[in-house]
């Protein structure tokens, strides 16, 4: 078992250290954006990209997941690929090219139904080519990861990322373009990262096979309204606060305020939930092909639940330090000038906690995913997944009026508990395994219960967090020191 986990350690360390990377380097484009555009831009940037992930959902309708699973069976059988990558891909490049038609078509009519005037519609275009390359870049992406071609996939990711940011630096900072620079950044990354997977299309050949159509889209399919009800839980914060009544902004944020400018300091607040948001994609890219590889293992349950409180585990230590030393990061500048989220955006950094602590039931989520993966029990992913969603949407349609950014931030952690729940009630269902819920249940009262301590004694003093922090992070080795014990003891076997 150790073996199996360091094989996934090793491929979750090269994929880690190349989202990390790209995501670090994306990064950068945040405190640039925040300094150089103004709130009202941001907000309609943070609205534009909030409903792009959401139609990524539908220009790829599960493609990668339904390769991964049927060629990993493929080669399994037969040794062969290609037939699956080339219907697959070819089916993608004909939906997504009419899908991006319709849309650039339509700009304006769908600038105006996601909350934006229809001059908008300009940025919608740019939009549309953003999500046309990125849908032909799915087959090729999980292809890489299903022959483990990890270097290969980073460096398609930290190039193309490396491309958004230079292309972005040069079109606002010299050019003055503005947030058309933003789009076109974007673009030309996709570019780059489609010229540096170019090796993967030796798999494409001009094979299409409707039976294999077929197969890939009863997989793929179910993702497609889970996938949009999956992002909803985290974007649907978007949508709702461009809608925010007109008395609440000046009750909450002053008269001088817009929903998108309450939309730009939300969206870019809310990314520096990246700490957590990169660990869990990090884990999800090395995860999927682990547990389809290793379903069939004799020991395939305990290694799973291993896997699940140690990966748990860590996402709760990060959510902790993380609601105690972002906040303050934040506020770093140099000479007054240049801030890492400018003063005006500090109204919203009250919202953090909740987005941390959701991102602890995102991973558990992701965890419980392969019991219905392995059994091929997707049908249950819709439930899953619009339960989470509609209690995402209900709470925040009811709370934003209310609390504002703050009430989006609640209902994403709402959200992300009631789908965790289900995902439980579903996989272990179809696939039971004995997981250390109580255990864990323990540690994350007790994470909570830390975080509140500043709140309760009105003082967020360095050396209180501090000592909380190692407080927390000595609950987790009083609960678990069966395991930790084990983990020390093998890393001393193998330095033996």
């Amino acid at each position: 078992m150790l073996g199996k986990l360091r094989l996934l350690l090793k491929d979750t360390v090269i994929y880690g250290t190349s989202t990390i990377l790209a995501r670090g380097l994306n990064y950068v484009l945040v405190p640039l954006y925040a300094n150089l555009l103004t709130t009202f831009e941001n907000g309609v940037h943070s609205l534009l990209y909030a409903n792009i992930a959401l139609l990524n959902v539908l220009f790829a309708y599960g493609m990668e997941t339904a390769y991964l699973k049927t060629a990993s069976d493929a080669l399994r059988a037969d040794g062969d690929r290609s037939g699956y990558f080339s219907t697959g891909f070819l089916s993608l490049l004909l939906t997504s090219t009419l899908f991006a038609v319709m849309l650039v078509l339509f700009a304006p009519a769908f600038a105006l139904a996601i909350g934006l005037d229809p001059q908008a519609g300009e940025f919608v275009r740019y939009a549309a080519v953003i999500l046309w390359l990125d849908a032909l870049l799915v087959v090729p992406f999980a292809d890489l990861r299903l022959r483990r071609r990890a270097l290969r996939f980073a460096a398609a990711r930290v190039m193309g990322v490396i491309a958004v940011v230079v292309s972005a630096w040069v079109m606002i900072v010299q050019m003055g373009v503005g947030l058309k620079g933003a789009f076109f950044a974007n673009i030309a990354g996709s570019l780059v990262s489609l010229g540096l997977v170019l090796p993967a299309f030796s798999g494409l050949k001009p094979l299409f096979s409707s039976r294999r159509l077929g197969e890939m889209l009863r997989i793929g399919l179910p993702y497609v309204p889970t996938g949009i009800a999956g992002l909803l839980i985290h974007l649907i914060d978007r949508n709702v606060l461009i809608r925010m009544p007109r008395e609440s902004i000046d009750r909450l944020y002053g008269s001088g305020v817009e929903a998108s400018d309450v939309v730009g300091i939300y969206g870019r607040v809310v990314a520096f939930g990246i700490l957590l948001q990169l660990f869990i994609q990090v884990f999800r890219f090395a995860w999927q092909p682990f547990f389809l590889q290793h379903a069939d293992d004799p020991e395939s349950k305990p290694l799973f639940r291993q896997v699940l409180t140690l990966s748990t585990l860590f996402t709760m230590l990060v959510a902790v330090g993380a609601t105690f030393f972002v906040p303050d990061l934040v506020r770093w500048h140099i000479g007054g000038a240049f801030y890492l989220l400018p003063p005006p955006y500090w109204i919203g950094l009250s919202v953090l906690p909740w987005i941390f602590w959701s991102y602890v039931f995102d991973m558990a989520s992701t965890n419980l995913s392969a019991g219905i993966l392995i059994t091929g029990t997707t049908r249950y992913l819709p439930v899953v997944t619009f339960a989470g969603a509609a209690v995402t949407t209900a709470v925040c349609v009811a709370l934003v009026p209310v609390m504002g950014m703050d009430g989006a931030g609640v209902a994403i952690l709402a959200g992300t508990f009631v789908m965790s729940l289900f995902m439980a009630l579903f996989s272990l269902k179809v696939y039971p395994n004995r997981y250390e819920w109580g255990r864990l249940g323990v540690v994350l009262a007790g994470g909570v219960f830390c975080t509140r301590v500043p709140v309760l004694l009105g003082s967020e003093s360095l050396v209180l967090e501090t000592g909380l922090l190692l407080m927390f992070g000595a609950l987790v080795l009083l609960v678990f020191r069966t395991e930790v014990r084990y983990v020390l003891n093998a890393v001393g076997r193998r330095r033996g």
